[in-house]
């Protein structure tokens, strides 16, 4: 015999294991919910009982009735963004950028590119290496745009409202100083970049009277395991914990954009003011970075 925390918060059961996967079945419990078994005072989620692997994530069935848990409801993105904007909780930027940063060098599938919100971190990126004479890499272009660009978006979008009702808040975009010029082999990567610059830019302006304020952050090579697959020199680059005390520095003095560390800044700068005749000579022979294919 079983029993469970129904969506609305209340206890059910005991029941049997027949009729505690006929919930399942139903929509009215999935692999998050709490369960426990009778005579145990231990509550643990479904998706760790092997008895229920098998009908956890069916489709929702019937309406409620008397004694019978509810259907779960998908979240509300609006009514979350709200609630956790009105707690009252001190929030460590730095530390949750760091932490970031620490995830992201444990996977060699991403790097920079997180989007950060100040009272939510949101989301991540990719940057890999392209051909686009290679079919396959169509597919990791078209990814790396919804993932670094469209990801981005759809976090900030919960929390623009919310905060622009308050009156108060801040977006903080993480782009790349790639975004600055193409090179050869990012086909995918710099115009995400560039993109990312661009839409926050766009955002900036939009909430300028709203008490919002949105900022740009382009950092430079960061030490990561993906990183150190580059083939070609990567000058200043940074350890996480450097970009992420530096990130929580320039968000903290309320600047608008910001190039991570200001060395890459000034090459950036320069790269910009390049004629293409000269800029292609410079970057002409030089090693790619890695394809989803070759890692």
């Amino acid at each position: 015999m079983y029993k469970i925390i129904g969506a609305d918060g209340k206890e059910y059961g005991p029941v049997s294991a027949e009729q505690l996967r006929q919930w399942i079945a139903e929509g009215r419990a999935n692999a998050q919910t709490q369960a426990q078994l009778a005579g145990s005072t231990e509550w643990k989620p479904l998706g760790q009982w092997p008895e229920f692997a098998d009908l956890l994530g069916t489709a929702p069935g019937p309406t409620n009735a008397p004694g019978v848990p509810p259907p779960l409801a998908p979240p509300n993105a609006e009514s979350l963004a709200a609630e956790i904007l009105a707690r009252d909780y001190h929030f460590d930027i730095g530390g949750c950028i760091s932490r970031g940063w620490t995830l992201l060098m444990s996977d060699f599938w991403l790097l920079v590119g997180a989007s950060f919100v100040a009272g939510l971190i949101a989301g991540a990126g990719i940057s890999l290496g392209v051909d686009t004479a290679q079919r396959a890499d169509i597919d990791v272009i078209s990814r790396t745009f919804a993932t670094n660009n469209i990801g981005t978006a759809a976090s900030f979008h919960p929390f623009v409202s919310a905060m622009v009702e308050r009156g108060s808040g801040v977006l903080v975009g993480i782009a790349s100083v790639n975004g600055i010029r193409g090179l050869p082999g990012h086909g995918a990567n710099c115009p995400s970049k560039a993109a990312m610059i661009s839409y926050c830019e766009c955002l900036r302006g939009e909430l300028r009277s709203s008490g919002v304020r949105v900022v740009t952050l382009c950092p430079g090579y960061i030490d990561t395991p993906l990183t150190r697959k580059n083939a070609y020199s990567m000058p200043f680059l940074m350890r996480p914990e450097d970009f992420a005390e530096k990130a929580f520095k320039a968000i903290e003095a309320g600047v608008s954009y910001r190039v991570i560390p200001w060395q890459m800044g000034v090459v950036a700068k320069v790269l910009r003011l390049l004629p293409n005749w000269l800029f292609d000579r410079i970057f002409a022979g030089r090693p790619r970075k890695p394809r989803s294919a070759d890692l």
